[in-house]
Formats: structure tokens, sequence, C-alpha cells
């Protein structure tokens, strides 16, 4: 078994920067691909960004590309996203998710992950 932690979320200003963090334990994850997803309010759960499992390949939604970053060690239980410029809109409870799969275009796919931490508030005020 696996168990996801999150962490490092709160309430910061537009235009700030925030990192939240995934602390993985339990089974390895070597192999293991690792997501960021969110969910606003009224919303579905939508993709943020994927990292494969070698941490040399990363695909991120189109509204934070640029501004975010996904990254993890090889070999490292903890997986990070670096936020920066955030806006309002940004504001949701992030989820990170580990699954296998080849492709990191797949990772847009939630369907495709096996373990899902229980999320961290990120609040973006105007």
């Amino acid at each position: 078994q696996v168990q996801l932690v999150e962490s490092g979320g709160g309430l910061v200003q537009a235009g700030d920067s925030l990192s939240v963090s995934c602390a993985a334990s339990g089974d390895s994850l070597t192999y293991f691909a690792m997501g960021w997803f969110r969910q606003a309010p009224g919303k579905e759960r939508e993709f943020v960004a994927v990292i494969e499992w070698t941490g040399t390949r990363t695909y991120y939604t189109d509204s934070v590309n640029g501004r975010f970053t996904i990254s993890k060690e090889y070999g490292d239980s903890t997986t990070y996203l670096q936020m920066n410029s955030l806006k309002p809109e940004d504001t949701a409870v992030y989820y990170c998710a580990a699954g296998r799969f080849n492709s990191v275009l797949s990772g847009m796919d939630s369907r495709l992950y096996d373990y899902w931490g229980q999320g961290t508030q990120v609040t973006v005020s105007s």
C-alpha cells in the first residue's frame, strides 16, 4: 500500500508564490509517475501537471503552463508543485496522485492513477 500526504497549502494573494508537496510512504513508487490535480468548489477535478517516474519529463495544463513547476528527484519520495504568479482562479483543493503509465501525456487522465492523497487547500485572494 501507498500513502500520499500533501502539505503546504494556504491563503495567499494574487501574484504570490506557493509551493505544495506530496510525501509518499509505504510501497516503493520508483516506477510511478506523479500528478497534481485540483478541484474548485462546484467544479470537477481537473488535471494540473504530471512528471514521469524518472523526473525528466513533465506536462502541464495550459492554464498553469509557465507559472507552475512540478518536480521530483529520481528515487525521492516527495513531489513538489511550485506555483508562481497565482491567480484567484487557482483556488482549489490540490491533490497528488501516483500511477504507472508510459506516456507523460497519459497523466491527464485521472483514471490511470492508483493512489491519491487527501488534498491540501490553496486559496488565492484578489
